[in-house]
């Protein structure tokens, strides 16, 4: 019986592969006399991830375990890593309330190494659904969005950014076919910055995947924001089965260039486009508003007629010329006050102008004085 896991120190010093694979633990092992492993189903440089049995709970449910080792020398960084892994801990079960973010079960530090013990999610990665089934519709990708967006927009309210949202990180539950949002890359963050706070350490801050993460993420500013431009990689990734680094960019913007590779509409390319800009400012801030513009299109066909309605040129009242669009476009705010107060120009101009043959006006309840009855 192994009470704990080997340190992940000799995982990284290992120089071969198989060396490597040695120092996980395998299968059948058991620590804390509690949890079975049963593979490894993940590693990397910030740690290993374990499939295991809960062997103290009726049915040995599954569970992952989560080996995350910081990047600390002195004791004096260990026990502020300590601190803030414990924090950022309590933040995740938090979060795990949403039925689309894994529980976390427990955590706890062993060897001077951190634990997370979540919920097991059985199903399959957006990764590997493309791979095997293609890449998908319009109205799939659409889809998934109005199904990942709420739980964006919980862990926005939690003041929690992602920063690694990627196909890789989100799960199709096989149970109920739901979305789950996984791998935060907040406790990941809080064990890489606690080093010993030289311009090395500060080099290696950076938390998410180049492609998926935008150019402030990897400026080491992360906003709301940086998260909606990774959804956005990821629903290019499910429409053309393509990984960020095989779209060209605008040499001149940075932005992405992809809309010769697949046909969509216009109304869902202008959201891809507002969700890729490399510029922040340029990009959607909020979840709300990409929400919004995607309900929206639901209702263009009967909003357009309204919003786009140009009258003649002997209609327009000098008075309606006063708003100039800035390059030619006027947001769909402007055009509805110009038509409003078209509309109000044209009523009036009918209220005060005589109905013919009747000699009344149709501003007062009295005959005119020309007409003789």
């Amino acid at each position: 019986m192994q009470e704990s896991p080997p340190k992940l120190s000799a995982y990284r010093d290992a120089p071969q592969r198989q060396s490597r694979r040695r120092a996980l633990h395998q299968p059948g092992q058991l620590f804390r006399d509690r949890y079975r492993v049963l593979k490894v189903l993940a590693s990397g440089g910030f740690g290993v991830t374990y499939l295991t049995q809960d062997g103290r709970i009726p049915g040995s449910p599954l569970c992952v375990i989560k080996q995350l080792c910081p990047k600390v020398n002195s004791p004096m960084a260990l026990e502020r890593a300590k601190r803030r892994f414990r924090q950022e801990a309590k933040v995740l079960a938090k979060v795990g309330s949403h039925s689309q973010i894994p529980k976390l079960l427990d955590y706890f530090t062993i060897n001077e190494e951190f634990y997370l013990v979540q919920e097991y999610v059985p199903g399959e990665v957006l990764t590997k659904e493309v791979r095997r089934h293609g890449a998908q519709s319009e109205q799939q990708v659409k889809q998934f969005l109005k199904e990942i967006l709420p739980v964006v927009k919980f862990i926005h309210r939690c003041r929690i950014i992602h920063r690694d949202i990627k196909p890789p990180n989100i799960i199709r539950c096989a149970d109920d076919g739901r979305l789950v949002l996984i791998d935060f890359g907040a406790v990941r963050e809080c064990l890489g910055e606690l080093g010993e706070g030289n311009f090395q350490n500060a080099l290696t801050q950076f938390v998410g995947t180049p492609g998926f993460a935008p150019p402030e993420q990897q400026a080491l500013r992360p906003t709301y924001g940086s998260d909606l431009y990774a959804l956005g990689m990821t629903c290019l990734f499910l429409l053309t089965g393509k990984t960020p680094i095989e779209f060209d960019t605008d040499l001149e913007t940075g932005d992405i260039l992809w809309q010769h590779l697949v046909e969509v509409s216009e109304h869902f390319s202008g959201i891809l486009n507002k969700m890729l800009r490399s510029d922040v400012a340029d990009r959607y801030q909020t979840v709300d508003e990409v929400t919004r513009v995607l309900l929206l299109e639901n209702h263009i066909d009967q909003l357009s007629p309204g919003l786009s309605y140009q009258p003649r040129p002997d209609d327009i009242s000098q008075s309606l010329d006063t708003v100039i669009p800035i390059d030619g476009y006027l947001t769909p705010v402007q055009r509805q006050a110009i038509g409003i107060r078209r509309w109000r120009s044209r009523r009036h101009k009918r209220r005060i102008q005589p109905l013919a043959h009747t000699g009344f006006s149709t501003t007062t309840s009295t005959a005119s004085p020309n007409h003789h009855f």
